[in-house]
């Protein structure tokens, strides 16, 4: 006896449902064999790749992750650049960067930056 059409995609529906079970069944297996492999080796986002692209550059360059090092704020704090340039106000510039407005708008007055280098 043939199959008719109706019958075939019945069949499919079936198999599909049997077929997504089965693979989350598959997958609860898997991810619970990762999650004993992540705790028992102590394994961390960025050693699976999974940590955003700053972390990973952070890992593959022999340094800890942002998130691991744990420091406090204050030893966060990026080191001061040595100052190039100040005027009469007491404003600084370190020389790396955009200009500042208030050295932009000195320049535009016919000031030069040899006026406001730090010597």
């Amino acid at each position: 006896m043939k199959k008719t059409y109706a019958q075939v995609v019945k069949q499919i529906e079936t198999l599909q449902q049997e077929a997504d079970k089965l693979r989350r069944q598959e997958i609860d297996g898997v991810v619970s064999r990762i999650r004993e492999a992540v705790q028992h080796y102590g394994l961390t986002a960025a050693d699976l790749g999974l940590a955003p692209a700053a972390a990973r550059k952070a890992k593959a360059a022999g340094k800890p992750a942002a998130k691991t090092r744990r420091k406090s704020a204050k030893a966060k704090a990026k080191p001061a650049r040595a100052v190039k340039f100040r005027d009469e106000a007491g404003r600084t510039w370190g020389g790396i960067g955009k200009r500042p407005q208030w050295l932009r708008d000195a320049l535009a007055a016919g000031k030069t930056l040899q006026d406001f280098a730090v010597q």
